[in-house]
């Protein structure tokens, strides 16, 4: 058996010992207070960046991109996985979570620049991400260094999920929907692992949003106002 998944069962027994009775008030249904839609890469700690132990609390979608768009016979519809815990368990906030180095956002900018060749699989989620992304290219000051335009287009990939879910007609309006991007490179100010709230219900505007919601003003931070 391949070590790393031997190392992953040891791990699980800590886990299994630490959690025995955390799961008493949640064995027959969930309420979570918030969906999030982080991208699947393994530097995203999906549920350690928020400090998160308590099951029950966070219902966690992953995906490359951190993408919450279907596609359907009739059209796009907002992901399953993402409907689910509004539909079905009350949850009213949304979070998509973003990050810097998107190996994803990278992937569409090449293939939107250059063009790229991936596995069908990869493929069909770029071209999930390339309507989305293609505006926002094109909008590149040409003075950035290829790191610089990635995490730009990370925060404008955030924007662009939230804006699909703000104006889907299967969000209710009374739920919230908010943008981040979790940084582990240094791009933005603070330390590695700390989110910032890029967009809250597509509102991008930095002192617009430091006033709208001052408990939050201090993780209130862009890279990219355009």
């Amino acid at each position: 058996m391949h070590r790393g998944f031997v190392e992953l069962l040891r791990s699980n027994s800590d886990h299994a010992k630490e959690f025995q009775s955390r799961f008493d008030d949640v064995q027959d249904s969930q309420r979570p207070d918030v969906v999030t839609v982080c991208c699947s890469d393994s530097r995203v700690l999906q549920d350690h960046m928020w400090g998160n132990d308590r099951p029950g609390r966070i219902f966690t979608c992953s995906n490359i991109g951190n993408r919450v768009v279907q596609r359907t016979e009739s059209g796009e519809a907002v992901s399953g996985d993402v409907l689910y815990p509004v539909e079905h368990t009350g949850t009213d906030t949304v979070v998509v979570v973003g990050h810097t180095g998107c190996g994803a956002v990278t992937a569409t900018y090449d293939d939107l620049t250059g063009g790229i060749s991936e596995p069908p699989g990869i493929e069909h989620c770029l071209e999930l991400l390339k309507p989305r992304l293609e505006a926002g290219v094109e909008s590149l000051p040409a003075d950035l260094s290829r790191t610089e335009a990635v995490n730009r287009l990370v925060e404008y990939n955030v924007d662009r999920q939230v804006e699909f879910l703000v104006e889907s007609d299967e969000i209710p309006s009374a739920v919230d929907v908010v943008g981040v991007v979790y940084d582990f490179q240094d791009a933005y100010s603070g330390r590695r692992g700390q989110v910032h709230v890029v967009n809250v219900d597509g509102e991008t505007d930095v002192e617009a949003l430091r006033e709208d919601h001052p408990e939050i003003a201090s993780r209130v931070e862009r890279l990219w106002e355009y």
